[in-house]
């Protein structure tokens, strides 16, 4: 089954109508965010913080989601695990779908289970044909089973791995042309793996098909505590850096307006500081999207 229809939009030069800069929501933020009457305003939640039979967060979200688009943005798939996918937790995400009914749908490029345990992490892989045959039959299989497209997201890398056999961009495009999946750019990431591995931003970025890309994410990265600037740490508890902001203007001119989320999960700060951060990447949207082609 193909879902390629749903998962992204073309590149063009002005913002379109409907979704344009989101931000993560949070419990302590869902008044602001039910009242905030600012036009294009999404919110993203993570799928298993929300897959429950019921409670506040529910009621929340219902009452958000009868005035903001939804995007689900999920955690624990596990699309690159050696064992078939977790058909309970696909239910419950499909029920959880069919019930919000999010504009966007993403996943990690990333395994986190093994035999039934859970690691509090998105590991890495090695980059082979092999590997690239596995995850694009899970996210088919997961694709047939939500009816819907997902958006995978690339990962943040601390160590270099050994064993690839293609690049990540390389990976991601036959991933999308293999499953009609859509692709998640996480520009941090993109950024923090560059700086970490090595490789250049702006020449992965421009790898990628920008057909596909269906949504971007922000957010902020911080040193190690001991190894410093030479090992960054995606951290999603810092504003986003300059470095990331001139990424994503550039991105934006290459490949036109995308919805965008400004993803904070640590140290929140007041929902004013984010919608702040919010409008400096709807400016860019607007005017970087005009120059677009």
């Amino acid at each position: 089954m193909s879902h390629r229809s749903v998962a992204g939009q073309r590149p063009g030069r002005s913002v379109p109508p409907g979704p344009t800069v989101g931000l993560g929501l949070k419990p302590l933020h869902y008044e602001e965010a039910l009242a905030c009457p600012a036009a294009g305003l999404w919110f993203e939640v993570h799928a298993e913080n929300y897959m429950v039979e019921g409670g506040p967060r529910l009621a929340w979200l219902e009452a958000i989601r009868r005035d903001k688009p939804l995007s689900l943005h999920g955690v624990g798939l596990s699309l690159a695990a050696d064992e078939p996918l977790d058909l309970e937790h696909l239910a419950r995400l499909r029920a959880l779908a069919d019930r919000f009914e999010p504009f966007l749908m993403s996943e990690h490029l990333a395994w986190s289970q093994r035999g039934g345990v859970y690691h509090p992490d998105l590991l890495p892989f090695p980059r082979t044909q092999g590997m690239l045959d596995r995850v694009a039959d899970n996210v088919a299989r997961a694709q047939d089973v939500l009816g819907r497209a997902l958006l995978i997201e690339n990962p943040s890398l601390y160590l270099p791995l050994a064993g690839h056999e293609m690049s990540e961009p390389d990976f991601l495009n036959r991933l999308v042309s293999r499953t009609g999946c859509g692709l998640l750019l996480d520009i941090n990431n993109v950024y923090v793996s560059a700086n970490n591995v090595g490789g250049s931003a702006t020449t992965y970025i421009d790898a990628l098909s920008s057909d596909a890309i269906g949504e971007i994410h922000l957010a902020g990265h911080a040193p190690d505590p001991e190894w410093g600037e030479a090992l960054l740490i995606d951290t999603h508890a810092a504003d986003v850096s300059e470095a990331v902001w001139d990424l994503y203007a550039r991105t934006i001119r290459r490949i036109g307006p995308r919805p965008t989320l400004i993803e904070r999960d640590g140290d929140i700060p007041p929902f004013a500081a984010l919608m702040a951060e919010r409008e400096r990447a709807a400016v860019v949207l607007r005017v970087e999207g005009m120059r677009c082609g």
